[in-house]
């Protein structure tokens, strides 16, 4: 009988661990044990999950201690996999967690990475250190599968079970084992991959087009700002055809989208071959954040504010609307900008966790809008922002710029 161990019980590995937990013996391993002792109390604080629905994993019990994975025989990796300040890849996570697993792994055990990595990084990476650290021998004594996440933080629709899935195996054999694995919880079916390297090159494209089709339209943004017209009438006007693709301008953070295209990047180079869309793509939406802030200083100026001392206030500081999830928030880079100004910015979001944020960023977000601003910058299309006071932290000449063409046109002073 299979017994799953899953090491990271963040954004992907809860959800992973929770769906199969209603059908199987599950243990859920993370390193943090405030985490653990909050999952076992029945709170998520990343919000994915409910009370309810983390009791309808019955067969799923939480540990900190690695130890309680030797039951299994099964272990699925979803630890992140960050990049440094000089976008290489930061392997640091999977590279601990797969010495984790090196330290128990028995005969015939499979660890399946869900991770996002660069292709051959499982194969290449992290089966010396299971062969180094437990004697075995791969293909032989242990196998590797890797099945790609596809979470969506914050998405209520698009959740682990409705979403197809990537399958792989370092053998056939293992691959359809996998496979299977898989069918028991994913209802939208599953593809199995011709191999590991097949699936890791998979998981890193899509983020990496989704990526450069918004550096599209983020340059169109910077093209039309010149010609005076605004990029979202002219994004709704090109939509009346039916093959143009729905993207918007935005500040592109998180854990995927402005992340994974430098592991493909970083291979790349590796090799001998230096992308030239991919690096384009990243640069214009690396440097979308400065943009943003420089428009909102020229409305000032055009509007009489003063510069230095003058109060900005920024909505929204999470990657994406509706969600706690502050990882690799790019409107952090509106704000450092703003202050080399000199401007004194207020950051409100009620999604962010205040504590969180301060440790990460070491922003201090305000708990309350009592006060009126020069400028009002919308940087994340919380539902919340729809019933803000705004007569009370507006007047006359406030600069309201929304990033996300989340309010209607003839409230905001311009968009992107």
């Amino acid at each position: 009988m299979d017994k799953i161990g899953i090491i990271g019980l963040g954004y992907v590995g809860l959800p992973l661990a929770v769906e199969f937990g209603k059908v199987m013996d599950v243990i859920g391993f993370d390193i943090n044990k405030d985490r653990i002792g909050q999952l076992k109390s029945g709170y998520d604080k990343t919000r994915e999950l409910t009370s309810a629905e983390l009791q309808e994993a019955s067969m799923l019990r939480y540990t900190s201690d690695a130890a309680d994975l030797r039951e299994a025989n099964i272990f699925i990796v979803t630890v992140p996999t960050p990049v440094d300040k000089h976008h290489q890849p930061d392997l640091s996570p999977i590279v601990s967690a797969t010495h984790t697993v090196a330290g128990i792994l028995k005969a015939n055990d499979i660890v399946i990475y869900e991770s996002t990595v660069y292709p051959g990084c499982t194969e290449e990476v992290c089966v010396p250190i299971l062969e180094s650290g437990s004697g075995l021998r791969f293909n032989q004594d242990f196998f590797c599968g890797y099945s790609p996440e596809r979470i969506n933080p914050g998405d209520k629709t698009h959740r682990v079970s409705t979403i197809l899935k990537v399958t792989s195996g370092s053998t056939p054999e293992i691959g359809k084992r996998i496979n299977e694995l898989y069918q028991r919880i994913i209802k939208a079916g599953t593809y199995l991959a011709s191999s590991i390297k097949v699936a890791e090159a998979a998981k890193v494209i899509e983020n990496s087009q989704r990526d450069i089709n918004i550096a599209f339209v983020n340059e169109l943004a910077l093209i039309f700002e010149r010609m005076g017209i605004d990029t979202h009438e002219v994004l709704q006007a090109a939509g009346t055809k039916w093959n143009f693709l729905p993207f918007r301008p935005g500040l592109v953070g998180g854990h995927c989208i402005g992340v994974d295209p430098y592991y493909l990047t970083y291979k790349a180079e590796g090799l001998g071959y230096r992308p030239e869309v991919i690096l384009a793509g990243r640069r214009i939406n690396d440097n979308m954040g400065a943009h943003i802030a420089n428009r909102v200083i020229k409305l000032m100026v055009q509007h009489d504010h003063v510069i230095k001392g003058g109060k900005v206030l920024i909505l929204g500081l999470t990657f994406k609307e509706n969600c706690p999830d502050i990882r690799n928030s790019r409107v952090v880079d509106v704000i450092r900008e703003l202050e080399s100004f000199g401007t004194e910015v207020d950051v409100y979001d009620p999604h962010a966790d205040p504590a969180e944020v301060l440790h990460e960023y070491g922003i201090e977000l305000t708990p309350r809008l009592e006060k009126s601003y020069a400028a009002i910058v919308l940087a994340v299309s919380h539902e919340e922002f729809r019933n803000l006071p705004w007569s009370a932290i507006r007047s006359p000449k406030t600069i309201v710029f929304d990033v996300k063409g989340f309010m209607p046109r003839d409230q905001v002073s311009e968009r992107l």
